[in-house]
This record gives C-alpha cells, structure tokens and sequence, in this order.
C-alpha cells in the first residue's frame, strides 16, 4: 500500500463516510463504476458484477473477477482484494466478503440510482443476506463527487489542456477533400501523443449546414466517410481524458468561405455563453444560470425551440453506460445551486455551429479550464 496514495485519498473516505454516519450505516457498498474509481483509484468493467466495500472504520475490500486482481492490486491503495472465478457467482462472492468482515447482520448503504445496483443485484444480495438491513442512499454515487479535490481538478486541467492543443492542431488542416474519417483520425492521434488516456477524439462531423432553426442534430450524428467540401462547417468536440478524468471542448472549424451568417451566429452564441459563465458562482441556482443562455437563443431567434441542457458535470469517466453525466445539469428545473469545486462541460449551439468550455467554479470567479481562442477554427 502507497502511503502518499491513501493520503490522497483520505479526503475522499471522509466525506463518504460522514454520508454513511448520517444514515448510520456500518458499512457501504460501492457498485457505481465512478465512485469505484473515486475511491480506490481503480476501475473496471461490470463484465460480471463488482464492488467495493467500504467499512465505517478499517480499509476497504475491493470484490472483482479473479482475472482482474493483478491490476487492481497495482492500482488501489489499500490491500483488501477479494476474488471469484468467472463460473462462480459474482454476488455470493460480495455476501460472503461482507460475512467475512462481520457485516452479515449489519446496516449497509446502497446507492439504488447506481447503475450497478440493478433490482436484480438487491434482490439476490437480499437473499443472500436476509439478516443485513441494506439502506437506501439514492443518487450517493454522484453526489460524493460533484465538489472536486485539488488532484481532481489538476487531471481535468491537463485533460483540457490537451483539448485545447488539438484543437489548434486542426487548424489549417482541415482542407476539403479530406474525409471526416480523416480528421478525426489526426485529432485521436493527437489526443494521444499529447498525453490522454485513449484516442476517442468526441463527435466529428459535419454539422449539416448554417441556416435557420434549431439545427442541432449534428451535435449526435454520424458521417464519417462524408469528403469535405467548400462551405463546410465541421463540427468538432473533443473529450480527452486524465487518468479517467475528462474535459470537453467545441469549437466548428470552417472550411474554406463558412455560409453567409455563420460568424455571426458563433458570435452571438459566445457572447450569451460568456453572460452565463461569468454567472456561475458559488450559489447561484442553476436554473437561473441556465436561462441567461437558454432565453437569449431564444430570443434571438437562433432556435425555434431548446429542448437540450446547456451545461452538465464533468470529472471523472469510468467504463460505463453514460458518455456525459447528468447529475447535475443546467435546464429550466434544475434544483440544485453551484458549489466550488464544480466542474461543467457548458455548450451552446444553433445553426450548426456550437461553442463550448469546461468551467470551473471557485470562490472567486469561474475559472475556463479550457483556453482555445473563443472563435470558429479555420480549416
């Protein structure tokens, strides 16, 4: 066990652990691929179910495929590793590592919201350990990690630092004739040699064109093999990720002449986006920061309509079902208020083109962790 390690953890056992007092759980039971990594520094697919559990008091004990324990070992901080071979059953080998730590009777936290905890996972753990009280702690998962640490927000820095330099790398690259294939395959390789985790650059395509309404399809489509042609806007998202911590950052690149209007409409667009960033302080309801852009789009006239969030969480990405975590989002419900050490991927887009930054909010100002130039790239 690294010593440096497990103080860079601490921090993160205390604040789980004041949630689990609250309840008065005696353990918890972590099958949330995030928190998994949050508080061990090791992640791994839900190939066969996983989880770690995290005693009030002592080390924690991670429960995963036999055919994992060597990297886990390498990669957590504490020595409990317990394991299963693939045709044995995942859930009898987490009851009987509960029993094993004397909490076959006990009151364990769950979070039901995690998409590990399926309602077939607690059923069976139910049976398996029908003299535990299991304690609903819903949405834990995510809330624990929406206020960064500083080691956090240093691998999302860097993270968005390599956004930026690839994005600037595209610059005068992007000539038509090359296929959307081809430029997303410069920007994975870029992604790589400047230091992320993999080479999946985020969306690259053709954004459809710059004319009137909504026009925000592009943001999800597909298109690869399309071949660039004069005109073109490329829309380019790029999500580089830190040690399984990620930023994200928009900007359309132009190529060749851009359509009459589609200047203006990134202009307009970055101006309302810079009115709402700049809102984005310790207290602020998100709805309230969400509307500084939502009703100026649409007041505008950019968008007939605004059915899409305008901003949401951004940190630490596992192997999981979600690309982007909504958790905590910016649209006209939104109910909770901006804390420091908040992270958000904040985009904005009409008309085929689309601007975005990763935010961090402080005690001062919201502070850009992405910096590339606040202009459409030029191809």
């Amino acid at each position: 066990m690294s010593g440096d390690m497990a103080e860079r953890f601490a921090p993160r056992m205390a604040r789980l652990r004041e949630a689990m007092a609250d309840r008065g759980c005696d353990a918890f039971l972590a099958d949330h691929a995030e928190l998994i990594a949050w508080i061990s520094g090791y992640t791994v697919s839900e190939t066969l179910y996983r989880a770690i559990i995290v005693p009030m008091d002592g080390a924690p004990c991670f429960v995963l495929r036999s055919i994992d324990a060597g990297p886990c070992r390498s990669g957590v901080w504490f020595d409990g590793v317990a394991t299963f071979d693939d045709h044995e059953d995942p859930h009898g080998a987490v009851a009987n590592a509960l029993t094993a730590h004397g909490f076959a009777g006990a009151r364990i936290g769950v979070d039901p919201v995690s998409y590990g905890h399926t309602v077939a996972t607690a059923q069976r753990l139910a049976d398996l350990l029908p003299e535990a009280c299991f304690v609903p702690m819903p949405g834990l998962s995510d809330r624990l990690r929406a206020c960064k640490f500083a080691d956090e927000i240093d691998a999302i820095a860097a993270a968005a630092a390599i956004a930026d330099r690839c994005m600037l790398g595209l610059e005068g690259h992007v000539l038509p004739g090359l296929t959307v294939r081809e430029v997303a395959a410069a920007a994975a390789a870029a992604q790589l040699s400047f230091g992320a985790d993999d080479g999946g650059p985020g969306p690259i395509l053709v954004s459809g064109g710059h004319g009137s309404g909504s026009h925000v399809d592009f943001l999800h489509g597909s298109g690869l093999d399309r071949t660039l042609m004069p005109g073109d806007i490329l829309h380019v998202e790029l999500t580089p990720r830190v040690g399984n911590y990620g930023a994200r950052l928009m900007r359309p690149v132009f190529v060749g002449d851009p359509p009459a209007g589609a200047r203006e409409t990134f202009d307009r667009l970055a101006e309302f986006q810079d009115r709402q960033i700049a809102a984005m302080r310790p207290g602020a309801a998100a709805s309230d920061v969400d509307a500084l852009l939502r009703t100026a789009v649409l007041d505008a006239g950019l968008r007939n309509d605004y059915g899409n969030v305008t901003g949401y969480a951004m940190g630490l990405y596992a192997r999981t079902p979600r690309p982007s975590d909504f958790s905590q989002s910016f649209h006209p419900g939104a109910d909770f208020r901006l804390e420091p050490g908040q992270v958000f991927h904040m985009y904005a887009s009409a008309r085929g083109i689309a601007v975005s930054e990763t935010v961090l909010v402080t005690e001062a100002a919201p502070r850009l962790l992405t910096t590339c130039p606040r202009r459409p790239m030029e191809g």
